[in-house]
C-alpha cells in the first residue's frame, strides 16, 4: 500500500498549531473533515475514538513520530492526514521524546487489512532517517506530497 492510497492531499498540515495531544488530533481530524474525508456530524465521535485508542497506549512510536489511528463505522474507506510540528508535541511517546511527524488514520472496521498495511507502510518509511529529515524540513503541503510520492516510488533506502 502506498501513501497515495490513503493520505488526502488536502489534509496535509505542514505547520501544526496545536501543542498538546488532543488538540493535535482535533486539528488533524479537522483537516480530514475539510478535505471531505470525514463528515462534520461524525467529527466528535471520531476524535473520541482516537483518544480512546490513545488510552490503551500512546501511538507515539518513538524517534519523533506518532500515528494516532482508529477504526470507525462512519467511514467507508481508509483515509489519512499528515502533519509536521516544528516545536514538537508531548505525546507520551515510548521514548519520552516530543513528536514532530504525525500520521492520522481513520479506517472502516470491516477493512482491517487496509488499516494494517497503511500502518506498515508508515512505519517502514519512517525508519528511513533521510525521509524523516526531509519531512521535518518540508514547509508546504506540496513539498510533503512530493516527498510521499517519492517514498511511494521507492526513492528512499527502504
Amino acid at each position: 500500500m502506498k501513501f497515495s492510497d490513503f493520505i488526502s492531499k488536502d489534509a496535509i498540515r505542514p505547520r501544526l498549531e496545536a501543542t498538546d495531544k488532543e488538540s493535535v488530533i482535533r486539528e488533524m481530524a479537522t483537516a480530514l473533515m475539510e478535505a471531505g474525508e470525514i463528515a462534520e456530524e461524525n467529527f466528535d465521535s471520531i476524535v473520541q475514538a482516537i483518544m480512546k485508542r490513545e488510552e490503551l497506549g500512546s501511538t507515539g512510536i518513538g524517534r519523533g513520530v506518532a500515528v494516532p489511528h482508529t477504526k470507525h463505522p462512519t467511514v467507508n474507506k481508509l483515509c489519512g492526514a499528515v502533519a509536521v510540528s516544528e516545536n514538537g508535541v508531548e505525546f507520551e511517546s515510548l521514548d519520552g521524546e516530543k513528536v514532530h511527524l504525525l500520521f492520522l488514520l481513520v479506517s472502516p472496521p470491516d477493512r482491517p487489512g487496509d488499516h494494517l498495511r497503511a500502518l506498515e507502510n508508515i512505519s517502514r518509511q519512517l525508519r528511513d532517517d533521510s525521509f524523516c529529515r526531509f519531512l521535518k524540513q518540508s514547509s508546504t503541503a506540496e513539498d510533503i506530497w512530493q516527498l510521499l510520492e517519492e517514498a511511494d516510488n521507492n526513492q528512499f533506502g527502504n
